[in-house]
């Protein structure tokens, strides 16, 4: 009878450092997603800092502080997939062994880097402009006298040059709404799985 009860007391003994181990693993994981949602934050908010820069750079011309802004928001996109990638291999690890999340953050960096790289894309077209209204370089022009030169962009207006124009135009834009549309692709996809995130914390947090 007593050799019953010592078993039945290491059974209750094991089930209940296992139920605390589980407990542990469980806390770690939702810890690990809530600090993954913080991330996204922040990642949301250099977005927005690099938007409000851009704007003002196009309206003022600020060059230098643009490259240093973007200098910034590399350096925090960078320290942001850092530490995703930090916790996708803790949830590849066998104490974890949560191969669906690791899944999960890497489909979203997925989309955070084609995101990133389209933005970058339409700002390049913006600082370009389109085809037909970017400001004439005259350091080939030839000066006769102080205040006249002959202008080398001076030409015939044709049919064919004309055409040639619209082309270029109708690419630039092309160009510009497939890169927005690429943006709003990308966001869509992380917002459906950033819920799927959300879910998972829910689901930890009621076990």
């Amino acid at each position: 009878m007593e050799d019953f009860e010592k078993k039945v007391s290491i059974k209750d003994s094991m089930e209940i450092e296992q139920e605390n181990s589980n407990c542990s693993k469980r806390n770690e994981i939702l810890n690990l997603l809530r600090k993954f949602l913080e991330i996204q934050q922040r990642r949301a908010q250099a977005y927005s800092k690099l938007k409000t820069g851009f704007s003002e750079y196009m309206k003022s011309g600020g060059e230098l502080a643009y490259q240093q802004l973007c200098s910034e928001i590399t350096v925090e996109f960078n320290d942001c997939s850092k530490q995703v990638l930090e916790m996708e291999s803790l949830f590849l690890n066998p104490d974890y062994c949560r191969v669906d999340l690791a899944e999960l953050l890497r489909a979203i960096q997925t989309q955070e880097k084609q995101k990133l790289h389209l933005t970058a894309t339409i700002q390049v077209l913006k600082k370009a402009g389109c085809p037909s209204e970017r400001l004439m370089n005259h350091e080939n022009c030839s000066f006769k006298k102080p205040m006249e030169h002959e202008c080398v962009h001076l030409q015939e207006i044709t049919e064919a040059a004309g055409t040639e124009e619209a082309e270029l135009n109708a690419e630039y834009d092309n160009a510009l709404k497939e890169a927005i549309r690429g943006v709003q692709d990308a966001v869509t996809a992380i917002n459906e799985h950033l819920e799927e995130v959300r879910y998972e914390i829910a689901a930890l947090e009621t076990e």
